[in-house]
């Protein structure tokens, strides 16, 4: 039998808002502040707001035009690499205190750490634990963080999410047997992890509205309507999570293909989409190439303004699997051509590459110039090396160059967002 362990989830509140006020000095539950990038308009996305304007009713992830015009606050620029920064002294505290083996960082201001086997070596309970290191992150960074204390990982993250929320001390518990108790009857279900809106809504269409619902809904139900992932609804509803931070450390992903997506900055017209979407064509080929890996299939997907139109796109097998972009190009172009409305503004595009091997694989037909195509990878080769050295931006193509071309603005973005 298993033996009982104990997991810790922390959080950091609202992390992106809090790391900008305290590089400014100023608590972030006495200022108002939104993280967000002014050059995008007002219908620009909040990434965060401070703890201060979550109290006067401003919603996270909302857009500017969205928070009342009787509200002062600052608007702080996205820095993402000043966040990662601040990840990195935190994950540095967490092994001040526990093995990396123990610790599997979730999101970059949420971890998970086993501390079964601490609690003995630091003589405390699990929340005298937690309220340490807490502490702690809060002396060291300024960054305010919330916990939640779980005898499995799922546990531990709902004691996080919903039970942390209404504590003093702004740390939850759960054991199975307390889940049940207080949380069986919760609304909605989207508050629970792993519970989006779809799930919730399939759900209500049986009257199941609570995990007190599923729980007791029979099983046959719940398998036809939602296949082999109605196993992890009902243990979770159940409060049961069978999965380790080990088990975790040694899952190896079967994923076999990559993908890159982007929102444009604006409405684009099909000729300058086209444009981007050769760009992203080519930075694929180029992140395929540095894996040292083949695609043999490739895909895209046009998305519209305002969604006037159902997204487009599709997937195209080569003839040969390849990393190369003087090939694969061809193919992104047909699907292009053939699939996308003309004449509609163009809001959102993406790129897929599956079925991928090692390019040891590589095969070529009797038509093939195998000479020209190792020419080509051997300089793909030398601009990335140049890149790694000297900055993305540091060798651009000429498409690069054109109206309406994003990737060198890309190129100084981490996530998507501002990375200085």
């Amino acid at each position: 039998m298993r033996k009982q362990r104990t997991y810790v989830c922390i959080d950091m509140k609202s992390f992106y808002a809090s790391v900008e006020c305290a590089e400014r000095g100023i608590s972030p539950f006495e200022t108002n502040l939104v993280v967000a990038d002014p050059t995008r308009g007002n219908g620009a996305i909040t990434l965060a707001i401070s703890p201060k304007m979550k109290t006067l009713g401003v919603k996270n992830r909302c857009r500017i035009y969205d928070i009342p015009k009787n509200i002062d606050y600052i608007v702080a620029m996205p820095r993402m690499s000043l966040y990662i920064k601040y990840c990195a002294d935190i994950f540095d505290i967490y092994l001040d205190y526990f093995s990396p083996d123990d610790i599997h960082q979730y999101s970059i201001d949420e971890a998970f750490i086993d501390i079964t086997d601490y609690l003995a070596i630091y003589k405390m309970d699990a929340k005298t634990l937690a309220k340490k290191i807490i502490n702690e992150i809060a002396e060291r960074t300024h960054i305010p963080a919330t916990c939640g204390i779980g005898s499995n990982l799922y546990l531990a993250k709902i004691a996080l999410d919903i039970t942390a929320k209404h504590s003093k001390d702004h740390i939850g518990i759960l054991d199975e047997e307390s889940f049940k108790a207080t949380l069986w009857d919760h609304k909605p279900l989207t508050d629970f992890w792993n519970i989006a809106h779809g799930i919730s809504t399939r759900l209500a269409k049986y009257g199941i509205l609570t995990m007190r619902d599923i729980a007791n809904a029979p099983e046959e139900l719940l398998y036809r309507e939602f296949g082999r992932p109605a196993k992890l609804i009902i243990d979770h509803a159940n409060g049961r999570e069978s999965c380790t931070i080990a088990d975790i450390k040694k899952y190896k992903s079967k994923s076999k293909s990559i993908s890159n997506s982007q929102i444009l900055f604006s409405d684009y017209t099909t000729d300058k989409a086209h444009i981007v979407l050769q760009e992203m064509a080519l930075a694929g080929c180029q992140r395929l190439i540095k894996e040292h890996v083949i695609a043999s299939n490739v895909g895209i997907f046009v998305g519209y303004s305002k969604n006037i139109m159902p997204t487009t796109g599709g997937t195209i097998k080569m003839p040969n699997s390849t990393n190369l972009y003087s090939v694969v190009r061809e193919y992104v172009e047909r699907i292009f051509k053939q699939t996308t409305y003309a004449n509609v503004p163009i809001r959102q595009l993406g790129i897929s590459f599956s079925g991928l091997a090692d390019e040891s694989a590589e095969g070529y037909d009797l038509f093939t110039d195998v000479e020209a195509l190792e020419r080509e990878r051997k300089l793909e080769h030398a601009v990335l090396d140049i890149k790694a050295k000297f900055g993305k931006n540091a060798m651009v193509r000429g498409i690069d160059l054109e109206e309406g071309a994003t990737q060198m603005i890309r190129n100084k973005l981490i996530g998507g967002h501002n990375g200085e």
